[in-house]
């Protein structure tokens, strides 16, 4: 299927690893010019040569910024003012007990998760509406719908990401920008299957009987009983920003492997 993205411009905050990249590569192979945003030079050099790598001849910057912080965000609009595309992806979780998580503890996760996506909006939500085309994506999560007890902060800054994707999509009406969020499940990566292995009940158990543990005993509803793709969430995000995802605005779309049992 052709997405019709070669004339298109996006930014993808966080996207040395993981999803990120993924959506980076995805948008890449599919035309589209692609600046990714990171914190490490080394880090975004990497993901250069690995885009470059399945999307030869891809037209793909680097920026290096911290976007969790203002400086970051005006470091990001002064080296590329406009873009067609913006996917808000960066973000971080952590399992804390509710009484443990500091003043500290929300205030960065609400920065890192919520107002990094607040403030690149800000500026380029405006110029999407001025030309009268544009695609906003914020990579929000399953827990966005409901609260991990472990990690109640990040749920709710994903869950504020919901309410902010939904009002500004409220602002669209009749143009051509459309505002989405995207809801994955856990999604394979390091940094999962570390956090995963704090749930084994054994010592020894290897990371398959791990997954297979996490599945069954806190995600039972899970209709594929495994980790989500990185690539999988990327296909989903690329049509969305695509001209053939126009008729999706204010939606939370689901890449959760079916673990919501309601049919809305």
């Amino acid at each position: 299927m052709n997405l019709q993205l070669t004339d298109k411009t996006a930014i993808i905050t966080g996207a040395t690893a993981g999803i990120g990249l993924a959506i980076a590569k995805t948008l890449a192979s599919e035309g589209a010019a692609v600046t990714i945003t990171g914190r490490s030079k080394d880090k975004l050099d990497d993901a250069a040569a690995q885009i470059a790598a399945v999307a030869p001849g891809s037209n793909v910057k680097t920026i290096v910024a911290d976007v969790s912080e203002t400086q970051g965000v005006a470091r990001l609009i002064e080296a590329q003012p406009d873009t067609d595309i913006l996917v808000n992806n960066l973000g971080f979780y952590e399992a804390k007990p509710f009484a443990d998580i500091t003043d500290e503890d929300w205030h960065q996760m609400i920065d890192v998760n919520l107002m990094s996506g607040v403030r690149l909006s800000r500026h380029y939500f405006s110029r999407m509406l001025a030309k009268n085309w544009g695609r906003v994506i914020f990579m929000s999560s399953e827990v966005g719908a409901f609260t991990p007890p472990d990690m109640v902060h990040y749920g709710v800054s994903k869950s504020a990401q919901l309410a902010l994707s939904r009002g500004m999509a409220e602002l669209t009406k009749g143009t051509g920008v459309t505002v989405n969020s995207v809801l994955p499940a856990a999604t394979r990566s390091e940094g999962i299957v570390s956090y995963l292995r704090q749930t084994a009940p054994r010592p020894g158990m290897s990371d398959a009987e791990i997954e297979s543990h996490f599945f069954n005993t806190y995600r039972p509803s899970s209709l594929i009983a495994r980790m989500i793709e990185a690539d999988e969430v990327a296909a989903m995000v690329a049509l969305l920003v695509s001209p053939l995802g126009a008729a999706s605005n204010g939606a939370a779309v689901r890449v959760e492997g079916g673990t919501f049992r309601s049919i809305l």
